[in-house]
């Protein structure tokens, strides 16, 4: 023990006076926003989770308010009464909902992947090629004369009708390639 601390110091230096207060505000605001995200959800997938009978009445007291403050009063009412329940409770609630995030991720990140494909198909003759290989089963005329439609629209600066149909075209050749590959796995 230093000589510039008291014994008495020394003690309360070693207790422990559980989180901070900084941390109770950050574990408050996490538990407000899963509460957002349950309120958001669509009364399907929310009828999916595991959740105590007084939280989903709560959710739907929380729906049924239109007014912006009665809400956020009533939603917050809603985090009050998640934090009376251990943190357990809601563990499975909070994993589905990061699954259903990443999912959505993928997804987008797939649909990124397609918007790129038409746009190469659109501005590169030579991008056909590849895809045809890829896909034996594409009906090649089909698919050239989207492009050429494409071509001929984004020139005239008239509706992208034929340019949506290649999005649509190439969302169900990846379809169909998953559903392969599923066929695949289970042979």
């Amino acid at each position: 023990m230093s000589p510039s601390r008291s014994r008495n110091q020394t003690e309360l230096d070693e207790q422990d006076y559980g989180p901070s207060r900084t941390q109770q505000r950050r574990e408050a605001l996490a538990v407000l926003a899963l509460a957002n995200q349950l309120v958001e959800l669509p009364p399907s997938r929310l009828a999916k989770l595991d959740l105590p009978e007084d939280v989903r009445d709560e959710i739907a007291n929380v729906r049924r308010i239109s007014s912006h403050i009665a809400r956020k009063r009533q939603l917050a009412f809603l985090a009050k009464k998640m934090r009376r329940h251990e943190d357990a409770v809601f563990d499975s609630v909070r994993a589905e909902l990061g699954e259903n995030r990443e999912r959505q991720r993928q997804e987008t990140a797939a649909m990124h992947r397609l918007e790129a494909l038409r746009d190469r198909l659109v501005d590169d003759d030579e991008a056909a090629a590849p895809l045809i290989a890829e896909h034996p089963s594409v009906d090649r005329q089909h698919l050239r004369s989207l492009i050429r439609q494409a071509r001929s629209e984004r020139a005239a600066n008239k509706p992208p009708r034929a340019y949506r149909e290649i999005f649509q075209l190439l969302k169900e050749l990846q379809q169909e390639a998953a559903g392969d590959e599923g066929e695949d796995v289970e042979d």
